[in-house]
């Protein structure tokens, strides 16, 4: 039991520090992202599991693998620069502790699910941080972001029942077992996996589930926007990894179904990216389109669960590689806005693109070699060629956003950005170049890439996407406006179903001539209660829990 304690300050250390916002207010955003700092320390100094019966039967936090060490590394570090990002961004932002209240509880919701072994504790840590990302979505206010965040909330709402039924199904197949270990050895029925694929795709965003993405990443913040691409998205794929068993027939049976899926969402999602206007739903486009390739390799371990282990060596590369690539991005869009970059700033601006399209010496180009290793060990080589199709879609797909980025450039501010903005984006944007040095996972497979067939088959993908992207600068093609226009059927669904809510309209009441001071004070009495009832729950629970440990 000695040091497994420290476990509880990974959770609870956001909402520890969220009380700071009720004393220190202001003061305190400067200081935030140190709730990000306990998860670090026990990715450095691994500590035994925590056993926590006072809560329920058989919850155990702790990240006893290596999957669950790497993902809460990554996702510490990606919250943790784009909350000193956020700290310098929002610092002129009226509504910036409202920001800092939704983002300090979807900070303790993704890290409890990652160090989560058991279902409820990783359902409640999804929920919180799936529910507290509509706060992200609509802050700046406006019709664009209150319509991507009523169309994120109704799908949110909608997949957090899904996931709830799938997960209370497969407890009851277990006898009332919610621990994922007991779970990887019992049969899968049809209705609890499309329940369950349903709850935990809408969050990961691959598609068909895609359809809120490229409405809420242009919406939200650039540090929100950050978070939500890099670490939450891939909160959906790791429940469906930890949920499912090993080896199972039905599993096998969707494999073929599955891939399909990834390459069309892969492709098809690209070629959406590349008619969207604004840098950051291109961005989105993007990751949705890089979702396609673990939704690949889950298709891959679903017909072949003998290579499981080599397979969670290859997911646990990718969702590190590409959730710091893509966190950088989005927050050189942010940056773009704040000031004009220097020389050596678009040279660390292009090093996370170069590697989600898969370049040499990078981590993408690492990931994808070691993709095509454990692709070529089974029986669907035949596919392969589509995954040069995907890489060229992609390689457009990022030469487009980093055109859009240079577009926005030009209406920059003539200063420097902020320095507290600038570190924690370089320092992101240089793992792209640095990881596959300083990690042996990810070395090795990018080593074995260095030879003239893998270098070729590396490069001729974004050789072709700059020709093509050359030809179309030179003839001055343009994206026609009706492709520029593409309805979305989701969002006139939320639209429909906002109006039927709202028929007959609700009577406008007369203004009273106090309205305006009693609004004033009625926001301040329930800032204070918001703020008062998170602080008071932070610390009851973490009484609780200390009282639970010493008997």
């Amino acid at each position: 039991m000695s040091g497994a304690w420290f476990w509880l300050l990974v959770p609870l250390a956001p909402l520890l520090v969220a009380t700071s916002l009720a004393i220190w207010r202001e003061r305190a955003i400067g200081w935030l992202w140190l709730a990000c700092v306990p998860a670090l320390m026990l990715v450095v100094q691994p500590m035994p599991t925590l056993d926590l019966p006072m809560l329920w039967e058989g919850v155990r936090w702790g990240a006893d693998d290596a999957l669950s060490r790497a993902w809460l590394a990554f996702t510490a570090l990606l919250w943790g620069c784009a909350g000193i990002f956020a700290s310098s961004s929002q610092r002129d932002d009226s509504k910036r502790l409202r920001f800092w209240t939704f983002w300090l509880l979807a900070l303790a919701g993704n890290l409890l699910l990652i160090i989560a072994t058991d279902a409820l504790s990783f359902y409640l840590g999804f929920s919180a941080m799936s529910l507290a990302a509509y706060g992200l979505i609509i802050h700046q206010g406006g019709p664009g972001p209150r319509r991507a965040g009523r169309l994120y909330l109704q799908l949110a709402i909608c997949g957090e029942m899904a996931l709830l039924a799938g997960l209370m199904l497969r407890s009851h197949a277990a006898d009332g077992d919610f621990s994922f270990a007991a779970w990887q050895t019992l049969p899968m029925d049809g209705l609890t996996l499309i329940l369950l694929l349903a709850g935990l795709g809408l969050k990961a965003g691959f598609w068909p589930l895609h359809v809120w993405l490229p409405l809420a990443h242009p919406a939200a913040p650039a540090p929100a926007s950050a978070v939500l691409s890099g670490a939450m998205l891939k909160a959906g794929l790791l429940g469906i990894w930890r949920c499912l068993p090993e080896s199972d027939p039905l599993l096998s049976s969707w494999a073929g179904l599955l891939l399909a899926m990834g390459i069309f969402g892969a492709v098809y999602s690209a070629l959406l990216g590349l008619v969207a206007g604004k840098a950051k739903a291109v961005l989105a486009y993007s990751s949705v389109s890089q979702m396609g390739y673990l939704v690949m390799l889950l298709a891959l371990a679903w017909r072949h669960p003998e290579q499981r282990q080599a397979m969670t060596v290859v997911l646990m590369l990718y969702g590190v590689h590409h959730g710091l690539a893509k966190g950088a991005l989005f927050l050189a869009a942010g940056l773009i806005h704040a000031g004009r970059l220097p020389r050596i700033g678009w040279a660390l601006l292009a090093l996370p693109a170069l590697a989600i399209v898969g370049l040499p010496l990078t981590s993408g180009g690492a990931v994808k070699t070691a993709l095509k290793e454990v692709w070529h060990a089974g029986e669907f080589e035949g596919w392969l060629v589509w995954l040069s199709l995907t890489s060229l879609t992609t390689s457009l797909l990022l030469i487009r956003a980093l055109w859009l980025l240079c577009r926005d450039a030009r209406d920059a501010p003539v200063n420097r950005p902020p320095l507290p903005q600038l570190l924690p984006w370089a320092l992101l944007s240089s793992c792209s170049l640095l990881l596959p040095w300083l990690w042996p996972a990810l070395r090795e497979p990018m080593l074995h890439g260095l030879n003239p067939s893998g270098i070729w088959a590396a490069l001729w993908p974004l050789l072709l996407a700059l020709g093509l992207a050359g030809l179309a600068w030179h003839r001055g093609w343009k994206v026609p406006t009706r492709l520029t226009n593409l309805p979305n059927p989701a969002l006139t669904l939320s639209l429909q179903l906002r109006r039927l809510v709202l028929h007959p309209p609700i009577a406008v009441p007369t203004a009273h001539p106090n309205a305006s001071r009693w609004r004033q004070r009625e926001r301040r009495w329930n800032r204070f209660w918001s703020i008062g009832a998170l602080t008071m729950s932070a610390w009851l629970l973490a009484a609780l829990l200390w009282l639970g440990w010493l008997w």
